[in-house]
């Protein structure tokens, strides 16, 4: 019985790790569509905010209604601040995730690369030694022949 060889166990390995990164990297996409969408939503809810009191121009407004909505406007515009900053995070995230990604890809290529050749060499071995058992074969039919 052949022994197994050591490669196809780095083949499962680095099949697994690449799996992990994948579904890694896909969290960091979900998280990171998530946080636009929280993006989004703040700034339509800016843009409504603005056009309720747009609405309300020619009416008589009050100095403390006034100010609250320019205070509620600057909190809305802070937390937009703070919602940009965290989708760039969760890019950052997921561009490294994606970059960790690759690296277990191409090592997983490389790999399978390497079993490939391997098995390539094992086959034109076989093959070299099948030639070699028919020629030996051959010649000792042609001097069974020549010496009858």
């Amino acid at each position: 019985m052949a022994k197994p060889d050591p490669l196809h166990m780095v083949l499962k390995l680095t099949q697994d790790a690449e799996e992990q990164a994948s579904l890694q990297l896909r969290s960091a996409q979900l998280e990171l569509q998530r946080r636009q969408n929280q993006l989004e939503a703040l700034q339509n809810y800016r843009l409504d905010y603005m056009k309720q009191m747009e609405q309300q121009q020619g009416q008589s407004i009050s100095a403390s209604h006034y100010h609250q909505f320019h205070q509620f406007v600057r909190q809305v515009d802070a937390a937009i601040v703070q919602q940009v900053n965290a989708v760039k995070d969760a890019d950052n995230q997921r561009q490294h995730r994606q970059v960790y990604w690759q690296e277990k890809q191409q090592k997983r290529k490389a790999v399978e690369l390497l079993l490939a050749n391997k098995a390539e060499k094992a086959k034109l071995a076989e093959l070299r030694a099948e030639q070699k058992m028919v020629d030996e074969f051959a010649s000792q039919q042609f001097y069974r022949k020549r010496q009858r």
